[in-house]
């Protein structure tokens, strides 16, 4: 009997149609040929662009530590540098990233780390046309940003796609910048979904193993229907290039972020005023709880919709708005989308059983602004001199999020905090007490040592006034 061809067993086995299962040995050609992509990417590649920033400056070439001053001046007589070296120069910002055109009029999504901190932002479409684009809104918590430009035509446009019917083993498109190479296209399976890889409390990532590198941020990641099911974000990489673990942020989550961003240029969310911790087996037997999980109340705000609502330190948070808590992400992003000022459910464990209460989450922001003393979910602590709210997950202290000069200095959800003036961080106290000895020492700034995907590098942040 003649053999059976590989490549075409390779076809067979990779075909993107779901085929009866035939014996090999009865096969001489592939029941289905390889469907192309080329129709897809014909389709929807033209509202791909390209996203160009220019802003502030390399804090990497402006400051050196205090200690290494002092090492110069005692050794060599003078401060930064050796004798006579020139003062470094500020240089500009650059960077690349990827976005989408979801309206004719020019609106544009990308993601916030792309266009954070920039003084231009050029959009290159498809075709080759530049225009400077005017930053409508961000929301630096899930990392989506809106851009419109005005190029004088109808631009071609994508449609937002259904991304919680996206299921692990489906086919996943993306297309982008990676690494300045514009208009690439990649394919590949959704490896998993509502991945937490610790950038935020609102995590719910699709993973992906098609390719994303640098440049793919803000791009969009197809169904092979050609609707956007995410925003590629991140990627977990040793060597910061690609090993198949990239991270879209889901289409249900940054449509209803991008809706909020053109409707005012804000996001609002929903807060309670809760600190939580997860429920392990040990605290679900002592109150009673046949599982582990949802979310154990360790502390509650004062004036808080938590304190209205009557909810305790010792309640234990399975629900709310009909939405199940299992871990604390999920009263975190329930919390976040549930509508302020509206009335809500909240179902609790105390004393041995189940209860439901009413409560009415408040503005997030708001809330912030006027209880300085805000409790965070456990693990998390605000380092307001530095813009950082930091989350400590073991012996690591991960960058939660970044706002005012840390955001400008280049830091970004995500990045590992390794030391803080040369002191290695072994948790936010660590960082607290060494920005306080910098205040005492009237510094202005401070040195961080951060990692991100793999990759180190100091960065100065200054200190402001809160």
């Amino acid at each position: 009997m003649k053999s059976t061809n590989p490549l075409k067993a390779l076809m067979l086995a990779t075909a993107l149609a779901t085929v009866p299962l035939v014996p090999m040995a009865q096969a001489q050609t592939p029941l289905v040929e390889m469907q192309s992509l080329a129709p897809l990417v014909e389709a929807v590649k033209p509202a791909v662009v390209t996203v160009r920033t220019v802003g502030g400056v390399d804090r990497r070439t402006q400051a050196i530590p205090d200690e290494m001053e002092e090492f110069m001046e005692r050794f060599f007589g003078q401060r930064r540098g050796f004798p006579q070296s020139p003062e470094p120069r500020a240089r500009p910002q650059q960077g690349v990233g990827s976005g989408f055109i979801i309206d004719a009029d020019g609106v544009i999504v990308t993601n916030n780390h792309v266009v954070q901190g920039a003084d231009e932002i050029t959009v290159i479409l498809d075709d080759g046309t530049e225009a400077v684009a005017e930053l409508i809104g961000r929301d630096t918590r899930i990392d989506i940003a809106v851009l419109r430009i005005d190029v004088d035509r109808a631009l071609p446009t994508v449609t937002w796609g259904p991304s919680d019917d996206v299921q692990v083993g489906d086919w996943a498109i993306a297309i982008g910048n990676p690494l300045g190479l514009d208009g690439t296209v990649t394919a590949g399976i959704v490896s998993a979904r509502g991945r937490d890889i610790r950038s935020g409390p609102y995590d719910d990532y699709i993973q992906v193993d098609a390719a994303i590198n640098r440049g793919n941020s803000g791009g969009p990641l197809f169904d092979v229907s050609g609707r956007v099911i995410g925003v590629n974000t991140a990627i977990i990489s040793p060597s910061g290039g690609n090993i198949g673990l990239g991270f879209a942020i889901p289409s249900e989550q940054a449509q209803s972020i991008v809706a909020d961003l053109l409707d005012d240029g804000t996001v609002e969310r929903g807060w309670i005023g809760v600190a939580i911790q997860p429920v392990d087996r040990d605290i679900a037997d002592s109150l009673g709880l046949a599982d582990p999980g949802g979310a154990l109340v360790s502390d509650v705000t004062p004036d808080s919709p938590a304190q209205a609502a009557g909810l305790r330190p010792g309640d234990v948070i399975l629900g709310f708005n009909n939405t199940p808590v299992k871990d604390l992400r999920d009263l975190t992003r329930a919390v976040a989308a549930a509508s302020v000022g509206s009335d809500a459910s909240i179902e609790i464990w105390r004393s041995g059983a189940a209860r439901s209460l009413d409560i009415r989450p408040a503005l997030l922001e708001s809330a912030s602004a006027e209880s300085p003393n805000t409790v965070l979910p456990a693990g998390f602590a605000e380092i307001p001199e530095l813009g950082l709210t930091l989350e400590a997950t073991g012996t690591d202290v991960i960058i939660a999020e970044a706002a005012d000069t840390a955001a400008d200095s280049g830091l970004q959800s995500g990045d590992r905090l390794l030391s803080i003036n040369q002191t290695q961080i072994t948790g936010p106290d660590a960082v607290r007490s060494a920005v306080a000895d910098a205040k005492a020492a009237d510094r202005e700034s401070v040195l961080l040592l951060v990692e991100r995907e793999g990759a180190r590098r100091f960065v100065t942040v200054e200190l402001s006034a809160a």
